[in-house]
């Protein structure tokens, strides 16, 4: 299964209009604390659905092996020549996440704004990417978009159909409550560290 191309193009105009207003301008304050807690640490990590990549330059910059993946060859150019000329390194490749295919496994998966701007119809074939994706133990950092609106995208990501698409056979899912992480849109997200639970 792929990306109907019609998306890819809306994609890759969007960010080529500058037209991002889910764009925080900067890293979440969701990663920022991870890190700060010592959740997350340098390993080989990937950012799918990267855009600007904020993540993917913070990342990169504490010494993290990142790969940003995106549609949008906009985006993938922007994001590009920014590592650049901030002279940090990480792979960024322009592909079609329901296709592309790493070369190995990663530790970590830092998903923010790929699984939403998706339609829910496509959500459980992404899901059985990132659990390819991910080696076993492997951690998914999650932020689920809360805008408790029909269609999209962004698209709502009820945490009870979370819990269905991101089942327990497959996932560990923490004991502690999902914790909100404010947008400047006017929305809010659910924080979420899953663990990729061994085949």
């Amino acid at each position: 299964m792929t990306i109907p191309d019609h998306i890819l193009q809306f994609w890759d105009q969007r960010y080529a209009d500058n037209a991002t207003p889910w764009d925080r301008g900067a890293a979440s304050p969701a990663l920022e604390q991870w890190l700060q807690q010592g959740a997350l640490s340098p390993c080989r990590i990937l950012v799918p659905g990267c855009g600007h990549g904020h993540e993917v330059a913070a990342l990169a910059q504490l010494g993290f092996n990142v790969v940003g993946v995106d549609v949008a060859p906009a985006a993938v150019e922007r994001l590009t020549q920014r590592l650049a000329e901030a002279a940090v390194h990480a792979e960024v490749v322009c592909a079609d996440l329901l296709s592309w295919q790493p070369a190995a496994p990663f530790d970590a998966v830092y998903e923010q704004t790929c699984l939403c701007a998706l339609a829910p119809g496509l959500w459980s074939n992404y899901e059985r990417r990132l659990y390819r994706w991910l080696r076993s133990d492997g951690q998914l950092f999650a932020l689920f978009m809360q805008t408790g609106q029909p269609g999209g995208p962004p698209y709502h990501c009820e945490m009870a159909q979370m819990r269905e698409v991101f089942s327990h056979d497959r996932w560990a899912w923490p004991e502690t409550p999902a914790v909100p992480v404010a947008h400047p849109a006017g929305i809010h997200e659910f924080a979420c560290v899953l663990r990729r639970r061994s085949d």
